[in-house]
C-alpha cells in the first residue's frame, strides 16, 4: 500500500510531462517546416488562370523559405481529377491544393465526386480574385464591343462557339449565364483546362471565351485576342481601357474567377499557420502586388474559416446558376 501513492505520482508526472511536451512537438513541426520540397497541386494544365497565379506565388515562397515549392499540374474533368488526387495526399504539410471557383461549381455539375471540398480539405486562404472577361479572336469575330457581339450572335444563331476550361468550370457556367441573360445561342466547346482553350482561341480554332482575366491578360496586351468587357461593376486594375459589362449594356452579367489554397484534412494547424504566414509575407511585397495588378487582380485578405465560409456561399450561388441556366455536362 505504501507503493500506491508513489506509483500514482509517477504516472501523474509522466502524464504532465507528456502534455507539456505536446505543444513544443507540434510547434516543432512548424518550426522545421519546410524541411523538403512542397508540392502545390494545380488541377489544370499549364497556361490557365490557376497556373498564372500559382507560378509567381510558388516562386516567391521558394525564395522566402529556401525550399522548393513545386507545381504539379493535374488537369481533367473540370479540375476534379487534381482535387481528388490532392484530397488523398498525406496530410503532412508537404502537399497543398490550389483550386478555384470551378470547385465550388463542381458539386452541382458532377453528381458523384470522389472528394468533398468542405470536409476533405482545410481552407488556407484566398489567393486572388479577378473578373471574368469576354474575349474574342478578332480574325474570327469582326466586332469591336459587346454590343457588336450581341448583334453578331443574334444574326448568326448557333454559328458562334466558345471554349471553356471544361464542363462545370466557371468558364462554362459564365458562358451559359451570358446566353441565358442575353437570349443568345453560342455553342460550348469544353477543353481539359483554360490553357488549351486559350491556345485555340489565339490560334483561331474557337471564336470567344468567357475567361478569367488572369490567363487572358498577356494575350489581350499583345493584341492576339480582343477584350470586349470585364464582367464586373468596376474596371479591372491594369486594364483601364476595357469597359465593364455595366457600361457595355449588360448590367446583370457579373462573374468573377477566384483562386484559393487548401490543405488535405489532418494537416497540422501549426503548418497551416506557417503557410499562411509565408503567403502574407509574399502578398505584402511589391513583386506579388505588381504581378497581381498585371493580371487584373488585387491582393486578397481572406484566411482560414473566413475563406471557408466564402467558399460555402459560392457553392450555393453557383448551384442556383446551374439550376436556372439548365447547364449540363456536354
Amino acid at each position: 500500500m505504501n507503493h500506491l501513492p508513489t506509483r500514482r505520482l509517477a504516472l501523474l508526472t509522466l502524464a504532465t510531462a507528456s502534455a507539456l511536451g505536446a505543444a513544443p512537438l507540434a510547434w516543432g513541426q512548424a518550426a522545421g517546416w519546410p524541411a523538403k520540397p512542397v508540392t502545390i497541386v494545380v488541377p489544370f494544365p499549364a497556361g490557365g488562370g490557376t497556373d498564372a497565379f500559382a507560378r509567381p506565388l510558388t516562386a516567391m515562397l521558394t525564395k522566402q523559405t529556401g525550399k522548393q515549392f513545386i507545381i504539379d499540374n493535374r488537369g481533367g474533368a473540370g479540375g476534379t481529377v487534381g482535387a481528388t488526387l490532392a484530397a488523398k495526399a498525406a496530410p503532412d504539410g508537404y502537399t497543398f491544393f490550389m483550386g478555384a471557383v470551378h470547385h465550388a461549381i463542381a458539386p452541382s455539375m458532377y453528381p458523384k465526386l470522389d472528394y468533398h471540398l468542405e470536409t476533405d480539405f482545410v481552407p488556407v486562404g484566398l489567393i486572388s480574385s479577378v473578373p471574368q472577361v469576354i474575349v474574342v479572336n478578332p480574325q474570327r469575330v469582326p466586332v469591336n464591343d459587346l454590343k457588336g457581339l450581341l448583334e453578331y450572335a443574334r444574326s448568326h444563331p448557333g454559328q458562334l462557339n466558345y471554349g471553356s476550361a471544361g464542363n462545370g468550370t466557371s468558364h462554362h457556367l459564365a458562358g451559359e449565364l451570358f446566353k441565358l441573360q442575353t437570349k443568345t445561342f453560342i455553342t460550348h466547346i469544353p477543353y481539359r483546362g483554360a490553357g488549351p482553350a486559350l491556345q485555340d482561341l489565339v490560334a483561331g480554332q474557337v471564336d470567344l471565351m468567357f475567361d478569367g482575366l488572369g490567363s487572358s491578360a498577356t494575350h489581350i496586351k499583345s493584341g492576339r485576342i480582343k477584350a470586349l468587357a470585364v464582367a464586373s461593376t468596376q474596371r479591372a486594375p491594369g486594364f483601364p481601357d476595357v469597359p465593364t459589362t455595366v457600361e457595355a449594356g449588360v448590367p446583370t452579367y457579373q462573374v468573377s474567377t477566384w483562386y484559393g489554397l487548401w490543405a488535405p484534412k489532418g494537416t497540422p494547424k501549426e503548418i497551416i499557420t506557417a503557410m499562411q504566414s509565408e503567403m502574407k509575407k509574399a502578398f505584402a511585397g511589391d513583386e506579388i502586388k505588381s504581378a497581381w495588378t498585371g493580371l487584373g487582380a488585387s491582393v486578397p485578405a481572406m484566411w482560414g474559416d473566413d475563406f471557408g465560409k466564402f467558399v460555402t456561399s459560392e457553392t450555393k450561388r453557383w448551384a442556383e446558376v446551374v439550376k436556372s441556366s439548365g447547364a449540363k455536362l456536354d
